[in-house]
């Protein structure tokens, strides 16, 4: 039998974003985490939409619960970010 495993690169060895995703893939733990227990989307479908395996998905949730303290300090950079871009893009010109 065929064993596949899988892997989540972290945040300190990620080049994308800076934040945990899947190898070979641009999809972040955070997108799938939103995605599935945010949004209420069914994983199967989740990762047809983004040519996953499911287990790829539900692999991302486990890291996503395993590592809060990075998760965290993810979710604080982009809320940090978020803030940020709302401000500059709120500031009107001076005359």
């Amino acid at each position: 039998m065929a064993v596949t495993t899988y892997r989540i690169v972290s945040a300190d060895e990620s080049s994308i974003h800076d934040e945990p995703h899947l190898e070979r893939s641009r999809v972040t733990v955070r997108q799938l985490h939103a995605v599935v227990e945010k949004a209420g989307q069914r994983p199967d479908r989740v990762a047809d939409r983004h040519g996953l395996d499911v287990g790829e998905v539900y692999e991302a949730l486990a890291y996503y619960h395993r590592n809060p303290e990075e998760m965290q300090r993810v979710e604080a950079r982009h809320t940090r970010a978020a803030t940020e871009a709302a401000r500059q893009s709120s500031v009107t010109p001076e005359e």
